[in-house]
């Protein structure tokens, strides 16, 4: 899980810009985001140093907040605060996502 993370951090550089942007139309969706993402490397921090049922839950909430920050990005685009996000963005996203949920398997 810990090969993951450094995906995760350059997901959090990639989604900067796009925040700023977001923020500038709604800030409390620029700060949701901002939240969800930053949870993704802290629940993933968190398990990796955990057994048992913790570290399934830290994992469990790590993939809560990568599908909310999916989300996020879904609602910012719906409106027009993002015109587009980045496909390499996305695909770090997805990529992380999906080897969060094969290691809850």
């Amino acid at each position: 899980m810990l090969r993951v993370y450094s995906t995760v951090i350059e997901v959090l550089r990639m989604l900067r810009p796009v925040i700023a942007d977001i923020e500038k139309h709604d800030r409390d969706l620029g700060r949701q985001l901002r939240r969800a993402s930053g949870s993704i490397a802290l629940n993933l921090a968190e398990g990796s140093g955990s057994h048992g049922g913790t570290r399934t839950e830290r994992y469990r909430s790590a993939l809560g907040s990568a599908r909310e920050t999916g989300a996020c990005l879904d609602v910012a685009h719906a409106p027009g605060y993002v015109r587009e996000v980045d496909d390499e963005l996305l695909l770090r996203l997805d990529r992380v996502r999906a080897t969060i949920a094969k290691n809850l398997m």
